[in-house]
């Protein structure tokens, strides 16, 4: 019996996805469960139109990101720490604090989409990764300065 997926299943299918199952299987467990609907030619449309919707989305926000990602490019973030001996800090710059002087900048970025494998912890210039969709990734330059 071929069924339509709702949800990942692991083993038989991903959501939207049209797999043959056993009658059983589907008729006792996926279709009670509201795990899966039974692929009539009505549903199949309904789950095309659904994927088509979806990557239109997808495709409208990876050309904002697109956008973003140009204008992003052209900042450099300035952000002013203590710093001893060796320039070295006290303390560090995180993802928090380069996602402040971004909003400072007009750009209102999710920390968790700041790449840093460590902290930063001394004086300099720095490139960071930016996430801003999947497979767009922006470089933002960083500047580490003395406060005065």
């Amino acid at each position: 019996m071929k069924v339509i997926l709702k949800q990942d299943i692991d083993q038989v299918g991903h959501a939207g996805q049209v797999v043959e199952v056993s009658p059983g299987f589907s008729r006792n467990f996926l279709i009670p469960r509201g795990l899966a609907v039974a692929a009539t030619a009505g549903s199949v449309a309904q789950v095309e139109h659904r994927k088509r919707l979806v990557a239109d989305g997808l495709a409208r926000e990876r050309r904002a990101a697109q956008e973003l990602k140009e204008r992003i490019e052209t900042v450099a973030c300035r952000i002013a720490r203590e710093a001893g001996e060796e320039d070295r800090l006290f303390g560090s710059v995180t993802a928090r604090d380069i996602a402040a002087a971004l909003a400072d900048e007009g750009f209102e970025i999710d920390h968790r989409a700041i790449r840093l494998d460590n902290p930063i912890k001394h004086l300099g210039i720095y490139h960071v990764e930016v996430k801003l969709a999947p497979e767009v990734i922006a470089q933002v330059k960083v500047w580490v300065v003395a406060k005065e």
